[in-house]
């Protein structure tokens, strides 16, 4: 069964400028959060989908562990190269069945691996959430991380108030790579999202999920869709920008405008936005 998006990772070098950066773009930021291997992050919360804004900030706690090397290291070394979209997350019912899979399929890269930490509800109390991670790699995209997460205490992470933002957004429609040669990736998509399909567009292709969708696109079709400049591709395929859901995409625009935040009106009336390293694109909500 295919598995939807959970999140991606935004990696920055100055961690407080970016959630203020989310923040002046209209949404709902949550306190900052310290991982045992010296990441810290904050995170933006949609029904199902959240984003992740992640930075080294204590590299001594670096141990040598998986999650040091696949967090902490890789993290690192993507924001001495630049700002931007560094992890796709698919959901997961099973990080061990993932993992079988991905070995079936050729394309496993660490063991599932659990790490655990303490959260906080809105009124300051604190709960447990737990995930179990899945890696796959594509050998032609080392810039793009992939694996999958088990939420083991769904109830503790995921909470409705967090999910209120000012611009209006109110899901996730997908998420957009670019790479030179798109065929060459499709392959490993299909195995690492379980899909069956995938819908050949000018450009590129779409893999539709159970929630949101996976597009990958030349730079050229990335810049005549999306009006922005896509990131650097000579390293390989890279993720290049978030689709949002909006209620009225025209409307968050002219608030931008008014904070003197630059954006770009599509001619499908969705309107793109270039920020840290990545392009964040409002679309009308079905």
């Amino acid at each position: 069964m295919p598995r939807g998006l959970d999140h991606i990772v935004h990696a920055v070098a100055d961690l407080d400028g970016a959630a203020q950066v989310y923040r002046q773009l209209g949404f709902t930021v949550g306190v900052r959060n310290k991982h045992p291997w010296g990441t810290h992050n904050h995170i933006v919360q949609l029904p199902g989908f959240f984003i992740e804004l992640l930075t080294l900030a204590e590299p001594d706690k670096m141990t040598g562990d998986v999650f040091s090397e696949k967090f902490g290291a890789y993290n690192r070394d993507f924001v001495d190269r630049g700002d931007g979209l560094s992890m796709l997350v698919l959901e997961s019912q099973s990080a061990a069945d993932d993992e079988a899979a991905f070995r079936s399929a050729g394309i496993a890269d660490a063991a599932a691996t659990r790490f655990d930490r303490e959260a906080s509800r809105p009124d300051g109390t604190p709960v447990k959430v737990a995930f179990t991670l899945a890696f796959a790699n594509d050998k032609e995209a080392p810039d793009a991380s992939f694996f999958t997460c088990q939420q083991h205490f769904p109830e503790n992470f995921w909470n409705p108030a967090f999910q209120q933002h000012d611009n209006g957004v109110t899901g996730t429609a997908g998420v957009v790579l670019v790479a030179d040669e798109p065929a060459h990736h499709r392959e490993f998509l299909l195995a690492y999202t379980g899909a069956t399909t995938a819908r050949d567009e000018r450009g590129g292709f779409t893999i539709d999920l159970p929630r949101g969708a996976i597009s990958v696109v030349t730079p050229s079709a990335f810049r005549d869709r999306f009006g922005q400049h896509p990131p650097v591709t000579e390293r390989g395929m890279r993720l290049a920008a978030l689709r949002f859901k909006a209620a009225d995409p025209q409307a968050v625009g002219g608030k931008f405008d008014q904070a003197g935040i630059f954006s770009t009106a599509l001619k499908s009336g969705a309107i793109s936005v270039s920020a840290l390293g990545a392009t964040l694109i409002f679309e009308p909500a079905a």
